[in-house]
């Protein structure tokens, strides 16, 4: 069989289920597992795949535009968010000047805030969030802006001003998708503009994306990858660690 034949068997089964062993594409294909790696190592020099150990994915290059309510995202990956939650909240000192963004990964955050965290200061542009922080006794406060009912975030130049009156020690943020080649992004301009914001106010940033927000992108790009820590259940892909901090919970 001719490389540019393997090429083509190879791309069309990674494009089933995006990620296959080395083992598998040798038993697909027939292969020595010497010929299978050198298969992957042109393939990833061609960008067509991403190398990983023992095997390799396809590019980040899912390209998204829904956008679930609230309420529908709540009810996905609830025990990945659950843990992201924690692990962020244990972050957080008495001394710390919040930043909470809007979503629901970072409104399970505001579920696990306890302890010394409950002395923290913070500012958050989720409604749902600051209600929850207030009726745990927390300082919280609001910006002003524009109410956008999908996400029940406070958005616009309003909110865009607040911001720039703050100085953050920790940002805690979310994002529809994260992708090697796009960064974080979020479906709406207006949101993204608010999180860059206070991204750019906060001394350190953390994203909490569970594993099913790795290789999509969406139309609004909120920072590239360097622009923030990553703190996720499970990194798919080792290649992210190359470009910023990334801690899983699952290690």
């Amino acid at each position: 069989m001719l490389a540019e034949e393997r090429f083509a068997q190879i791309l069309a089964l990674m494009a089933e289920k995006r990620t296959a062993t080395v083992q598998e594409l040798c038993e697909a294909l027939n292969a020595s597992e010497s010929t299978i790696r050198r298969d992957l190592n042109e393939l990833d020099r061609l960008g067509k795949v991403n190398k990983v150990h023992g095997g390799a994915t396809l590019p980040d290059s899912q390209f998204r535009a829904d956008e679930p309510t609230m309420a529908a995202k709540e009810s996905l990956a609830v025990a990945e968010k659950r843990a992201i939650a924690n692990a962020a909240a244990a972050l957080i000192t008495a001394e710390d000047f919040v930043y909470l963004d809007a979503g629901s990964t970072t409104l399970a955050l505001a579920r696990a805030i306890s302890g010394p965290a409950l002395d923290a200061a913070y500012v958050t542009n989720g409604v749902a969030h600051a209600r929850l922080l207030a009726q745990k006794g927390c300082r919280v406060c609001l910006p002003g802006g524009l109410l956008r009912p999908q996400t029940e975030a406070i958005i616009g130049a309003a909110a865009l001003q607040s911001l720039q009156q703050y100085n953050f020690t920790k940002a805690f943020m979310g994002a529809n998708g994260v992708a090697l080649d796009a960064g974080f992004t979020t479906p709406d301009p207006e949101e993204a503009a608010v999180k860059a914001a206070a991204i750019r106010r906060a001394r350190e940033a953390w994203f909490l994306v569970d594993d099913s927000k790795f290789a999509r992108v969406y139309p609004a790009v909120i920072t590239e990858l360097h622009g923030g820590a990553i703190l996720t259940n499970r990194c798919p892909n080792p290649k992210y660690k190359q470009y910023t901090l990334v801690k899983e919970t699952e290690e």
